[in-house]
């Protein structure tokens, strides 16, 4: 009988990350930025506890385009790595360097993402050749050049790169030449990156001049790195709340109302949803609420994390909680999906009875618009329809709105047959 391990080899692995690791090959780029984010962070957290004496210097990431070169660029100042780092975060694929890294200091590296190790090779997707150059925060440490065509093959020597940190050179393939593209790398910035915690700078600032935009010397940075859900709640005005809201969704008119989530146990979420103006036919779209995790857009495909009837909100959620796979774009539904998704409609339930509360008036006011939701609500889920037995309202023919406890108290005196039931009359036509 013989015993043995099985290895994972380069020669199999590379076809599947070619393939099938990540549902659409686009997402190299957010995987190689969040790899560069990662990697700033963990350098602040280690200056942090006085691991790292140094100067901090410019802590922003760069993604850069040489459409002659046939090459995109991403590079960061943060931890940077060693060769032996390169031996095993690198060569060794699958093993995550951030899974290490999160269980020493777990208490404070909140923003580490990487949970497989296998972001970096998503690169191979559109390269027929990938160089890396770094060099590592600790003292003395010697630069490291690293390339690989996609063959198992690769190369490693020592180089002359003088700055600390990481950078990455993807020589484009030919049938994804789209990647060498300006406002192609831009839309890609802008969907995945745009609340990116460090700064992303890609290009210069434009400005319009005889007739055309022309570059100025100053950088464009893609993100706005304190994105308004990532806030305290007492920080913010309500005017805080409307802004983000026409960042996130240009040219609509301003939201009914919003509710913002945070919460710390039994998982972390935070996030703001907005409860929109509903035009008259009901438009259930999917797309709605945007999910993230820690600050990395993942999806806008959120069914099962949010209640279908939730899906008539619009919004972001953010959590580090929220269970993907290998590719981060598809979510695995379990357990803790639909903890979530219990927490977010008690949360909202509560939101409402507080609004119509604090201000009934304000309440009725926006009842006729926020109502299909909430009977949408009370149709599909037991939970929130209990709550909203508090706060739901009826309207009679002289526009006076009741709670259906309310009516009820009003009617039963003059409406109760002789078994003991209240009747309630209903009519559409006033007349």
């Amino acid at each position: 009988m013989q015993k043995g391990q099985i290895g994972v080899t380069t020669e199999n692995i590379f076809p599947v990350i070619k393939k099938f690791l990540y549902s659409d090959n686009e997402i190299f780029l957010r995987e190689l930025v969040a790899n560069a984010i990662d990697a700033t962070q963990k350098l602040k957290t280690l200056a942090s506890f006085g691991d790292f004496k140094g100067e901090l210097g410019d802590m922003r990431v760069e993604v850069k385009v040489d459409k002659e070169a046939g090459t995109l660029t991403v590079a960061d100042h943060g931890i940077g790595m060693t060769a032996d780092d390169v031996n095993k975060y690198i060569n060794q694929i699958a093993f995550s360097g951030a899974e290490e890294f999160v269980n020493k200091y777990k208490d404070n590296a909140n923003s580490i993402i990487g949970h497989f190790g296998l972001g970096f090779y998503s690169a191979f997707m559109v390269s027929k050749k990938v160089e890396i150059r770094t060099l590592s925060y600790q003292e003395g440490a010697e630069a490291v050049r690293w390339d690989c065509d996609g063959s198992p093959e690769y190369n490693m020597e020592p180089c002359d790169k003088s700055d600390r940190g990481t950078e990455i050179t993807l020589w484009i393939d030919d049938d994804n030449k789209e990647y060498l593209e300006q406002a192609r790398i831009e839309q890609l910035l802008k969907k995945y990156c745009r609340f990116l915690p460090v700064p992303v700078v890609f290009g210069k600032e434009q400005e319009w001049k005889d007739g055309k935009y022309v570059d100025t010397d100053r950088d464009k940075v893609i993100n706005s790195t304190e994105p308004a859900w990532t806030k305290k709640p007492a920080d913010l005005t309500d005017d805080d709340y409307r802004k983000f809201y026409h960042e996130l969704y240009p040219g609509q008119e301003d939201p009914l109302f919003w509710i913002h989530l945070n919460v710390d146990y039994p998982f972390n979420l935070t996030g703001i949803l907005y409860f929109p103006k509903i035009k008259s036919n009901l438009d259930i779209r999917k797309d709605r609420i945007q999910l993230y995790c820690n600050q990395v857009f993942v999806t806008d495909s959120v069914e099962g994390v949010v209640p279908e009837f939730m899906m008539l909100l619009q919004g972001v959620i953010d959590s580090p909680d929220i269970p993907l796979n290998v590719s981060r774009s598809y979510l695995q539904s379990d357990r803790a999906v639909k903890k979530i998704s219990g927490y977010i409609t008690k949360k909202v339930a509560s939101r409402l009875e507080d609004l119509f509360k604090s201000d009934r008036k304000d309440f009725e006011s926006k009842w006729d618009d926020i109502k299909i939701f909430i009977e949408y609500g009370m149709l599909t889920d037991e939970k929130f329809c209990d709550a909203a037995l508090k706060f739901a309202l009826m309207r009679d023919t002289t526009d006076k709105y009741f709670t259906l406890e309310e009516y009820r108290t009003l009617v039963e005196a003059s409406q109760t047959d002789k078994d003991g039931n209240v009747v309630y009359i209903y009519a559409t036509d006033p007349v």
